[in-house]
């Protein structure tokens, strides 16, 4: 078994032009694992906190030197000579982390350093064995497919909300080409529908840049819009709309959610003038299922309004996925009010969210248990980090948002995915997350 011998951490720039932490672990026997941290602009209120400096001179507050500096000294000092091997090691470091931390949201040495280190810490591991990281990850998940199945992609091609500078209230417009025969298969009918609706855009004089997450991010008449262009983008790249390429949703209510005091939370669609009630949003969503083919809505609602949650579930948990983000935050024991309280049918998956590689797990596992499906995550502040995934695989979730098909940063999981895919060769699974829930009335 080999041991760990040093830690280091370097302030580098994420996807967004802001720093984040670069961490590399050495063992004892020569072996090397690296991971960089991503970090979110729509973040939900319960997520691990990461360390940021708040020294206006550097980066706008927003350099990383102390999390780095904690990395490099307090846990290199209290982790070095700690064994590496199997799953049982990289829960045994990822606990002494915390304890070393001390607090609940990991904000005195930061969710960001400690959540280098626990991932730096698995690829040193799988680098020791000789094996690549969704191999070594995939004891952890007995489950069918653990190992073998690509996931379906969920692909941010219309940007809105947070992510975006633009007047669409609505986060991210996706396309899941779940109909694919393969992961590469689905790869290229997801980059042609992109490209189609470029092309979309452009004849209707829509400005076609693009958001942190890659996709396109014009001023649009309405949020009803972005699914119209995306049907016609589909159906343009020579694909049936809901039968071979379907949408998903992240509308991340909470980041249009105003209390106001009101009797019951309030939703504020500001690029449509209108305001909306719980009751109403429900209402919203299930105006659209009936009109467009939606698989899955993420954060349909606010993190806080789980009376309205637990009405959308009633209203459309048997026919669409209905994915909770911020309400869960990649955390097990809120993930589990959530089952007892008849809450959303799956969960998003964030490393950063918790903190932890095996506390990742941990919510995985859950997820499971309660028969509820995962979706595996980036970040909209991402790097050319690829350990998603390798967890996407290693866990059989079936489902990862890794962004668009522009950004390389985005393009680094995809074409890691396609590696891995090839790998696998015959072994390699790709199915329809949705096929069984699409047969419901």
């Amino acid at each position: 078994m080999v041991q760990i011998a040093d830690l280091r951490a370097l302030e580098i720039l994420d996807s967004r032009g802001n720093p984040t932490l670069s961490v590399a672990l050495q063992t004892d026997t020569g072996a090397c694992g690296r991971a960089a941290v991503p970090s979110g602009a729509s973040t939900g209120s319960r997520e691990a906190r990461e360390l940021r400096d708040g020294d206006a001179r550097r980066y706008g507050g927003k350099g990383v030197l102390r999390a780095a500096s904690h990395v490099s000294g307090e846990i290199r000092d209290a982790l070095r000579g700690l064994p590496l091997g199997g799953m049982d090691e990289q829960f045994a470091l990822d606990r002494a982390l915390c304890e070393l931390d001390g607090s609940e949201a990991k904000a005195r040495l930061g969710a960001n350093a400690l959540l280098g280190v626990s991932l730096a810490a698995a690829h040193a591991a799988a680098a020791a064995a000789g094996e690549p990281l969704y191999r070594w990850l995939a004891p952890a998940f007995a489950a069918e497919g653990a190992g073998v199945l690509l996931p379906a992609p969920l692909m941010n091609v219309l940007n809105g909300g947070a992510h975006a500078d633009n007047n669409v209230d609505l986060q991210e417009f996706m396309l899941c080409p779940a109909g694919a025969p393969s992961f590469g298969e689905a790869l290229r009918w997801g980059a042609e529908v992109f490209h189609a609706l470029r092309a979309v855009l452009k004849e209707q004089g829509f400005a076609t840049g693009v958001g942190d997450e890659g996709g396109f991010a014009p001023d649009l008449r309405s949020n009803q819009e972005a699914v119209e262009l995306l049907l016609r983008a589909i159906e343009r790249a020579g694909y049936r709309p809901g039968e071979q390429i379907g949408i998903a949703l992240d509308p991340a209510a909470s980041e249009f959610h105003r209390s106001g005091g009101d009797a019951e939370p309030g939703y504020e669609l500001a690029g449509e003038g209108r305001r909306l009630g719980a009751g109403e949003m429900v209402e919203f969503w299930e105006e659209w299922c009936k009109r467009y083919p939606i698989l899955s809505i993420e954060d349909g609602l606010a993190e806080d309004d789980w009376r309205g949650w637990r009405l959308l579930t009633e209203r459309l948990g048997a026919r669409v996925q209905l994915v909770g983000d911020d309400i869960f935050v990649t955390r097990a024991e809120t993930l589990r009010r959530g089952v007892a309280e008849g809450v959303a049918n799956a969960i998003l998956v964030k490393l950063n969210q918790i903190g932890t590689l095996s506390e990742t797990i941990e919510t995985l596992r859950a997820a499971r248990e309660a028969g509820y499906a995962a979706v595996i995550s980036h970040r909209s502040g991402e790097t050319e980090d690829t350990t998603i995934a390798d967890l996407a695989v290693a866990s059989g979730a079936g489902q990862i948002k890794t962004g668009s098909l522009s950004r390389s940063d985005r393009i680094a999981k995809y074409n890691r995915l396609l590696q891995i895919e090839a790998d696998l060769g015959s072994r390699a699974r790709f199915e329809n997350p949705f096929a069984t829930r699409a047969q419901q009335p």
